[in-house]
């Protein structure tokens, strides 16, 4: 009897292919840009995924990026400084 209810608790929370598309149609629509080849603006799961993976890297870098010139620029100045104070605030 374990084994029937590891299988059915394993098939009731499967995701259906009618999900995944409309998941990676999602995941489309929030990529600021995507390259489509031909005139369709429908791209194949696979390239959505791609594209998905490399823009949440590029977000990574951008991050990284604004971290080492937030903590460059707070080691420039006072940190009693009006400017400090607001660069605080908004951390």
């Amino acid at each position: 009897m374990s084994g029937r209810r590891s299988r059915q608790s394993t098939s009731t929370s499967r995701i259906t292919d009618e999900q995944i598309i409309d998941l990676v149609s999602k995941l489309h629509q929030l990529l600021p840009e995507i390259r489509t080849s031909g005139r369709t603006n429908k791209a194949s799961a696979n390239k959505v995924l791609q594209e998905t993976c490399n823009y949440i890297r590029n977000l990574h870098k951008e991050v990284d990026d604004l971290s080492a010139r937030l903590s460059q620029l707070l080691s420039t100045i006072d940190a009693d400084s009006p400017e400090a104070a607001i660069i605080r605030s908004l951390i």
